[in-house]
């Protein structure tokens, strides 16, 4: 077999050469803190940090889809909108004006 001067790579593909079934291997980032709880827990419950860490994230994503209750929509808003308002409004008068009351 003789090498070509030059080859087409034009259809070429990054990545594996051998396709997997189920998985992937990615680089990622990770807080060494997180990291460290991690494996802290996984060697406690003696399974592996990698699976305990794809089964957190699982959770996560089966529990986002989840509506959005009242409480949660009540404790958002407490919680954002005097950032958002800037203060101004409790804090301008520093009273609450009652609905069709004159001041």
């Amino acid at each position: 077999m003789t090498m070509r001067a030059e080859y087409d790579f034009s259809k070429g593909r990054r990545g594996a050469v051998i396709p997997q079934k189920g998985k992937t291997r990615i680089s990622i980032f990770i807080d060494n803190a997180v990291l460290e709880e991690f494996r802290a827990r996984a060697d406690r419950a003696g399974t592996g940090y990698q699976t305990m860490m794809n089964e957190a994230l699982r959770r996560y994503l089966s529990g986002s889809d989840q509506p959005i209750t009242e409480k949660t929509l009540r404790q958002v808003l407490r919680q954002e909108l005097p950032e958002y308002l800037g203060g101004r409004a409790a804090a301008s008068t520093g009273k609450r004006v009652k609905s069709g009351a004159r001041r």
